[in-house]
């Protein structure tokens, strides 16, 4: 399984991006997809994830301005994130697995940089 991912770039605080990271290829379960990031001199952190049945959790930091979603036919997950923060200025990892504990498959990564 290939994960693409795309839509990063620079953005004003305030403003908006949408993320998407599409699966190619098969055989396994993508019973999970999702969202990590790392910013500079910190460790990667979990961003939101989304199950195959709906089941949806987004980090603390995130929640009420990110919004993930997920296209099944198209094994495409997607992350709408607004009011952007600086802090929000990362590299974001697409992420893929058959379990909530077994991200088995992950993109080359987008960044997003959010000025002030």
């Amino acid at each position: 399984v290939q994960l693409q991912a795309s839509g990063g770039g620079l953005v004003q605080a305030g403003g908006s991006l949408r993320l998407s990271c599409a699966a190619s290829g098969g055989g396994l379960s993508l019973y999970v997809m999702g969202w990590y990031r790392q910013a500079p001199g910190k460790q990667r952190e979990l961003v939101a994830f989304q199950s195959s049945g709906g089941i949806i959790n987004y980090a603390d930091s995130v929640k009420g301005r990110f919004t993930i979603s997920r296209d099944i036919a198209k094994k495409t997950v997607y992350l709408q994130m607004n009011s952007l923060k600086p802090e929000d200025t990362a590299v974001y990892y697409c992420g893929a697995g058959s379990s909530f504990q077994n991200w088995n498959y992950w993109g080359q990564g987008t960044q997003v940089t959010v000025s002030s």
